[in-house]
């Protein structure tokens, strides 16, 4: 028979053996350190002012009292150190990481996650909840594949939910892209209190910039001859999309205020009832030339040119038309007008 328990190395109280109670509060003692294990930290030296009764998991590379101890645990008892040497599958409760740790043989560790699990949130390095059932708190987040491609799904109930991925600054969104309300791709921008749909993608492919400026512009109807050197403008706008307006005052009509900055498409279209030869230019804040057309001495022979042309507009650039030269001009809709949509 040997003198100590296979596992917690408790000592039997022999036969005949005398002061049995020594023998008997040992093995209490080590009962006292191993049921509901419980490690106050992890060190590689012994504490200045130990509380009776606490437990410690010694470090490698142990000092003082501890040396030559690694790996094993200490108790205090009775102002002296007890040393137990775990075996695989202890487990311990760390006070001071507020976690579960399970000896394997080599140190402890964190309870290892099982294999397949389910669990209602899960929160890593910050807390989950009922509606954020996932959360990361981490400088990235890395999604790999495990040996072909990899796909992010995300799946809504029923097409007036949203499946979408937003962007936020200090919680507040201001970015998204995905199905928002629908099932047609979008992309929305917000500055804190309102969003705009800056794309949207029909299920069927065609692809929508709603707020991209697409404009048309004329004066009249009737006839214009406007004096050579003077500039004139618009009175008439019909937004096709986007919120171009017609406000600086001009000699005749008035000067079209764009209202966003991009690359735009421009089609001067001039219907002339007559000509003594001209040069008619479009301009932007009444000196940069964007569009010119040119025409000689017509008499009274009517014609009608259109120049098209690329500019980079920025927002608040007035577009108004210069004259030189004398052209009566016939104004109206669909007649002398101007185009212009943001590329």
């Amino acid at each position: 028979m040997t003198e100590n328990t296979a596992n917690l190395e408790m000592p039997y109280i022999l036969p005949s053996q005398a002061q049995k109670h020594v023998t008997h509060n040992e093995a209490l003692q080590r009962l006292d350190a191993t049921v509901q294990l419980t490690l106050a930290a992890t060190l590689a030296s012994p504490p200045a002012s130990p509380e009776e009764g606490r437990c410690f998991a010694i470090a490698l590379g142990a000092d003082g009292e501890w040396s030559g101890r690694d790996g094993r645990i200490a108790m205090r008892q009775d102002g002296a150190w007890i040393y137990l040497a775990p075996r695989a599958g202890w487990r311990a409760w760390d006070m001071a990481g507020g976690r579960l740790l399970v000896y394997d043989g080599d140190g402890w560790r964190g309870v290892p996650l099982p294999d397949e699990a389910e669990c209602r949130t899960l929160g890593i390095s910050t807390a989950a909840d009922q509606t954020n059932r996932l959360a990361v708190a981490a400088d990235a987040t890395l999604l790999t594949h495990a040996g072909n491609g990899h796909q992010l799904k995300i799946n809504k109930a029923a097409a007036g939910d949203t499946a979408s991925l937003l962007f936020q600054s200090d919680w507040t969104g201001f970015a998204e892209m995905g199905l928002s309300g629908n099932n047609e791709f979008s992309i929305k921008v917000g500055d804190g209190t309102g969003w705009a749909t800056a794309l949207a993608v029909t299920q069927s492919g065609e692809v929508h910039r709603p707020l991209n400026p697409a404009f048309r512009a004329w004066s009249g109807p009737g006839t214009l001859s406007p004096a050579p050197g003077s500039q004139t403008g618009f009175q008439h706008i019909s937004n096709l999309q986007g919120d171009a307006v017609l406000d600086t005052a001009l000699s005749a009509g008035f000067a079209l205020h764009i209202p966003a900055g991009g690359l735009y498409f421009l089609s001067m279209k001039l219907v002339i009832l007559s000509s003594a030869g001209h040069e008619i230019t479009l301009l932007a804040n009444g000196t940069t030339e964007l569009l010119k057309c040119q025409g000689g001495a017509s008499g009274s022979v009517a014609l009608t040119q259109t120049v098209t042309g690329f500019a980079r507009l920025n927002s608040g650039d007035r577009l108004s038309i210069s004259h030189a030269g004398n052209a009566q001009l016939e104004c109206g809709e669909n007649r002398t007008e101007l185009t212009g949509v943001m590329l």
